[in-house]
């Protein structure tokens, strides 16, 4: 087990959120199956959280729900490494508008493990990561690309 804990990957989590009390109709578990069948990411945890209109939380496993709801991802099922406790789902909640539903995901990104080997190999460690929200990213590009459109032709900053 210790050989395979040293392989592990980056292990990331998020909380997607759904107008009422529907995890995405199904419609999101064939590109999470796609990730999983290409060896991309390892599905760890997976969680589904609904909210009635006066905020209570119902919490529910992939085993708890219609198979209507999830469409293939029931077939992660068997690997699940349950990384989430009862009180980071209860934090994790807070998140959630009543009347909503989310799928909270913790997920290895098994296409980052060789290099992570490689770094822990070497004597080094992980000291910082993070992550820009894909808004804004998409922000910086429309910025940019205002800012480049409002300026004199073959002008460029800094010139």
């Amino acid at each position: 087990m210790a050989e395979s804990l040293d392989e592990l990957g980056p292990v990331d989590w998020l909380v997607v959120e759904f107008p009422g009390p529907d995890f995405g109709k199904g419609q999101i578990a064939p590109f999470l199956e796609d990730l999983v069948n290409r060896d991309l990411i390892r599905v760890l945890d997976m969680v589904f959280l609904r909210k009635d209109g006066d905020g209570t939380l119902e919490m529910a496993e992939i085993s708890d729900l219609d198979p209507s709801e999830l469409g293939e991802v029931r077939v992660a099922e068997a690997e699940l490494a349950m990384v989430l406790s009862e009180q980071d789902l209860m934090d994790l909640a807070e998140t959630i508008e009543p009347g909503h539903s989310a799928a909270v995901l913790v997920w290895e990104n098994q296409w980052a493990a060789p290099f992570g080997t490689a770094v822990r190999k070497a004597g080094g460690q992980l000291v910082a990561s993070g992550r820009i929200p894909s808004q804004a990213v998409i922000a910086a590009f429309e910025a940019d690309a205002e800012a480049e459109a409002q300026s004199p032709a073959g002008m460029k900053e800094g010139a």
